[in-house]
């Protein structure tokens, strides 16, 4: 028993539904065919620049004089990152039988990963 516990800790698989609502998504693992139940998505923060004021883009110079190309910033909108289906993850679980898991990350080389594959 301890020794499927401990082959089970760590997994990877791909994901076949998101509920970015509650930041869950299910995840099919390939050397089983057994699709998980909803497995929460660990909470990876991204870089924030002002904590106490509004997200903005930072100003850039503008260009030959023309009141379009003036300096400007944008308004940020900041999420959490979430896995999209078909992605490919690292799952961990706790080290009991029948227990609860996590999704840690996306796996693969950075110019391929899901995440920014439409980008």
């Amino acid at each position: 028993m301890y020794e499927t516990i401990l082959k089970n800790l760590v997994r990877i698989g791909t994901v076949t539904a998101t509920a970015p609502a509650s930041r869950a998504a299910r995840v099919k693992f390939q050397d089983t065919g057994v699709t998980s139940d909803w497995l929460p998505v660990l909470a990876a923060r991204p870089y924030i620049r002002d904590y106490d004021g509004p997200q903005e883009t930072e100003a850039r110079a503008g260009g030959s004089g023309y009141p379009m190309f003036e300096s400007h910033t944008h308004g940020l909108v900041i999420r959490p990152w979430m896995p999209k289906v078909n992605a490919t993850v690292l799952c961990l679980y706790l080290p009991v039988f029948n227990a609860d898991g996590f999704i840690l990350g996306e796996l693969g080389p950075l110019g391929k990963l899901r995440q920014w594959a439409d980008q």
